[in-house]
């Protein structure tokens, strides 16, 4: 496997030490699903690409404080990419802003979600049980942190998670597209760090409802699977 991992953020200072960053997170997310190969990443905040994207197997795209409908020059200029990208049919595989960006640039609408701030530990109903690695499963809890979602399905999408709190929480195109909201690489100990600085945004009812739900485990490692079977084309 010849991985190109977009990282679309830089780490708060505070955590950096521990987690380093996006990608870095994800390598160790997949590798521990079995992923083997090399795993190169590119800060697309800073500007940083690889010189063609020909050479890899699959392209993942991370998430990001920014917003995937953001006017911003680094995300227009990713925005670009990724519709090449999807010209081509590279496999593809967007995470939280990944999976925004990649919708939008499907057709979707994506916005600010009206419910407010998706954190903590969210359950989902999984519709692909046969998908590979999916090993049967009909639910799914991951770790979250969002406030914009995806509206609407991409034309030619198939749904692959819901809830009533996010219905388009992941989707697949064909072979060649795997996107998901939440995060299967964060762990519980950052996502309390997140709520934590989000605590009076969040405001207390929220904040302690999320935090007492990382203590309930996650399916990070199942989702990991799955991507890595994707990427392998299983």
């Amino acid at each position: 496997m010849k991985l190109c991992i977009l990282e679309n953020d830089t780490l708060d200072p505070a955590v950096e030490a521990s987690y380093i960053g996006y990608g870095t997170m994800f390598e160790r997310l997949l590798r521990q699903a079995g992923a083997e190969g090399t795993f190169d990443i590119f800060n697309t905040v800073k500007g940083e690409y690889p010189a063609s994207f020909a050479p890899f197997d699959a392209v993942l795209l991370t998430g990001s404080k920014a917003d995937a409908f953001s006017q911003e020059p680094w995300v227009l200029t990713l925005k670009g990419k990724v519709q090449e990208l999807l010209k081509t049919k590279k496999k593809l595989i967007g995470i939280c802003f990944g999976h925004q960006l990649i919708a939008l640039c499907l057709g979707a609408k994506v916005g600010r979600a009206p419910q407010g701030w998706g954190a903590g530990r969210m359950q989902y109903q999984w519709l692909a049980p046969d998908l590979p690695q999916a090993q049967g499963r009909e639910q799914v809890a991951l770790l979250a942190s969002h406030q914009d979602q995806v509206f609407d399905l991409p034309s030619g999408a198939k749904l692959l998670a819901t809830s009533d709190f996010c219905p388009v929480a992941a989707f697949a195109v064909d072979e060649h597209v795997f996107c998901v909201q939440p995060h299967p690489e964060f762990v519980e100990d950052y996502s309390a760090f997140l709520l934590d600085k989000r605590r009076a945004m969040l405001g207390e009812e929220k904040y302690q409802g999320y935090s007492q739900s990382l203590a309930q485990g996650h399916d990070g490692q199942a989702l990991a699977r799955m991507m890595v079977a994707f990427i392998n084309g299983q």
